[in-house]
């Protein structure tokens, strides 16, 4: 595979994440400033990212050719494994720590959507089943 291939790659899922993550970002702020508690709202907006998100990654930013379930259960498994990281960060960083849960959230969002993207290049959308690229070369 081509560096060009994997940047293209990156770019389409940082489209994606930053999409799905401005949104839901504001959310949490809207949620958490109406008083909803920091770790329920992102556990909240965390099953709705995962959900939105599936479709739009493997149709779009790997180009997955293969069957939804697999990738699903998957996609599933690496985002929960996401989950348990931002959350243990909640507890650790804002309970014990007293650090802001705005910035912990803010600094966790990306530093596990690089963990994602990993996860989901490597393991999750496998190269053997991808799609043709329009107009250019198969993969």
């Amino acid at each position: 595979m081509s560096r060009q291939h994997a940047l293209g790659q990156f770019l389409r899922y940082a489209a994606v994440g930053l999409a799905s993550n401005a949104v839901l970002y504001a959310a949490y702020l809207a949620m958490t400033s109406a008083g909803m508690e920091a770790k329920l709202t992102m556990s909240l907006l965390y099953a709705l990212g995962v959900t939105q998100t599936f479709f739009f990654n493997k149709n779009w930013s790997f180009r997955h050719g293969g069957t939804h379930g697999p990738a699903f259960v998957r996609y599933c498994i690496s985002y929960g494994l996401g989950y348990v990281v931002n959350l243990t960060a909640l507890f650790v960083l804002v309970d014990h720590l007293g650090y802001p849960h705005q910035i912990v959230q803010g600094v966790m969002v990306l530093s596990i959507a690089v963990m994602l993207f990993l996860l989901q290049k490597f393991w999750v959308f496998r190269l053997n089943t991808t799609l043709p690229v329009a107009n250019g070369p198969s993969t």
